[in-house]
């Protein structure tokens, strides 16, 4: 038997966003869509278990803390959203077939299977749109000139190794990508780098990048760094700094 849902989120159940430094005079706006690995306690835990979870297929790991360290070395705003990629994909257009995943890299999520219409709109309407509402605040409230997403990814995923220690992901010729990996790579030596590697991006695919920076013509990139470069401290100090240095060295001249 299905249970209409009316409302999905509980008292017991964190805010889906949390924002940092909104009012940063920077320009610059970091966005962690896969920062978190909450589920809705109305949700159980989608029929998988606490280490399906905890993997790659329920967060970015390494991510949230990645972020935090940049925006503090920037002053840049960020938008912190917590919950599982599981339950909604925040870097997908709402309306898309890979938003709310029925399979993560080989592990099928029961509570994903045919759901209706108005289940999904209610994911939708309580985790994705106040995301959403917070980065058009943040771009309408003060000039902006530079958006990063930030994620991490898996070494294996289906059985394909991923060898690049970070992908620097865009699809317009502004250069920011390849400047970003440019600078990284003459920082830090025997580092694996790639420009749209592991994933490009794609309207049907991606949301903020199209949705945000595009439009608003700011300088732009998605970061990967895989995962296993952020399971210590030292590591996500490593990557603040390198990060830090190269983005402030991309939008050198760039007006807000």
């Amino acid at each position: 038997m299905s249970v209409k849902l009316q409302t999905l989120l509980g008292p017991k159940d964190p805010e889906p966003i949390e924002i940092v430094a909104a009012d940063s005079a920077s320009g610059i706006v970091l966005l962690c869509e896969h920062a978190g690995n909450a589920i809705p306690k109305v949700l159980g835990t989608l029929g998988v278990s606490r280490d399906i979870i905890e993997s790659h297929r329920g967060w970015d790991i390494g991510a949230l803390d990645l972020a935090r360290k940049l925006a503090e070395s920037l002053d840049a705003s960020l938008v912190i959203q917590r919950y599982s990629r599981l339950v909604l994909d925040c870097n997908r257009p709402p309306d898309s077939a890979l938003a709310i995943p029925v399979v993560s890299d080989q592990v099928t999520v029961p509570g994903n299977s045919a759901l209706n219409a108005e289940a999904r709109a209610i994911r939708v309407n309580e985790i994705f749109r106040p995301m959403d509402a917070a980065l058009n605040r943040l771009f309408a409230s003060h000039p902006r000139r530079a958006a990063f997403s930030i994620h991490s990814y898996t070494p294996n995923l289906g059985g394909e190794n991923r060898p690049w220690h970070a992908g620097f992901l865009s699809r317009t010729p502004s250069g920011v990508a390849t400047a970003l990996r440019d600078h990284v790579a003459e920082s830090h030596s025997g580092l694996s780098l790639a420009v749209n590697a592991p994933y490009q991006l794609e309207t049907d695919g991606d949301w903020f990048i199209p949705a945000h920076a595009e439009p608003r013509n700011l300088a732009h990139c998605l970061i990967e760094i895989r995962n296993d470069q952020l399971g210590s401290p030292e590591g996500i100090d490593l990557w603040a700094d390198l990060l830090a240095e190269a983005i402030l060295a991309s939008v050198e001249g760039v007006d807000p």
